[in-house]
């Protein structure tokens, strides 16, 4: 669904946007079913294995993943997009109703920066409130590309797949900063942003709902929030940007998901999504792929 002239003024002045409606329960139900099915799989492997008793298979998705959790961490390996290379995860990058909104910001050539992934939060009672892999620190997102990519309009979208509201976890930025440009990251405490560098702006929440998208500039400040519920804040996020510009990096493979000069170039073959990935994968980067120092 593509963004009002409202939505984009939001954007451009503020460097992020919540819109809600852009994407259907029709948009968003394949990937949930997949990932469904990927769980039962893998709490399949694991009680084979014997480390986890109980597979809960009557829970919920947006409780499942956190029982599981509970009994073993492991549940969690081999989950991101490019290690589970799901089939219907594929498809949903080049979801309609996304790039017509991500058209409104980046343009009509559209690439799929190779920076892509699903998140299972789990409550903070399992996996802890602290920063770390669940609780992300203050950062850009500019902070894990190299610098080729300092030009490009890289636009970061964050789609929830239940709601995110601040008690399960949403995140929160730091509006309009972007316009400082990139801040010196650190590497303690996880790829953050040095302290001394964040500007005197108050917190802004930007919780969402389900079908709603964040579109983020790719120097707004954010970070995530512990979840303090009993069940878990699913979502994805993406990064867009006009075909032809770097990605930072290059060592991943990025595609174009949308074309109307060069329709031909646009990468449908899930297939061949795959290998790249796996080639990719296969392969040591030549150096830290975060910008940290």
């Amino acid at each position: 669904m593509p963004l009002t002239d409202p939505q984009i003024r939001a954007f451009h002045e503020e460097g992020v946007l919540v819109a809600e409606g852009v994407l259907t329960e029709g948009d968003l139900e394949p990937v949930i079913a997949a990932y469904e099915g990927w769980i039962d799989r893998r709490a399949r492997e694991l009680q084979v294995a014997g480390t986890i008793a109980d597979r809960h298979e009557e829970a919920p998705f947006d409780r499942r993943f956190a029982l599981l959790y509970a009994q073993s961490p492991e549940i969690e390996r081999g989950l991101d997009l490019m290690h589970a290379r799901l089939p219907e995860a594929f498809a949903f990058m080049a979801n309609r109703n996304l790039l017509d909104a991500v058209a409104c910001l980046v343009g009509p050539e559209i690439t799929c920066s190779p920076i892509q992934h699903i998140r299972a939060k789990p409550p903070a009672d399992l996996s802890g409130a602290g920063p770390g892999f669940y609780n992300v620190p203050w950062h850009q997102d500019a902070g894990v590309t190299w610098e080729e990519a300092d030009a490009a309009n890289i636009v970061t979208c964050w789609i929830p797949l239940v709601d995110a509201t601040p008690e399960n976890g949403c995140m929160e930025v730091l509006p309009g900063v972007f316009r400082h440009g990139f801040l010196e990251h650190q590497a303690e405490g996880g790829t953050t942003i040095r302290p001394h560098l964040l500007p005197e702006v108050a917190p802004r929440p930007v919780p969402v709902r389900k079908g709603g998208v964040i579109f983020m500039h790719r120097h707004t400040p954010h970070r995530s929030t512990p979840n303090r519920t009993d069940r878990v804040r699913w979502s994805i996020d993406l990064r867009y940007q006009p075909t032809g510009t770097p990605t930072g990096r290059p060592f991943h493979p990025e595609f174009v998901v949308q074309s109307r000069a060069h329709p031909e170039r646009v990468l449908s073959d899930h297939a061949a999504w795959c290998r790249l990935w796996e080639e990719a994968l296969a392969t040591p980067p030549p150096r830290h792929a975060h910008r940290v120092r």
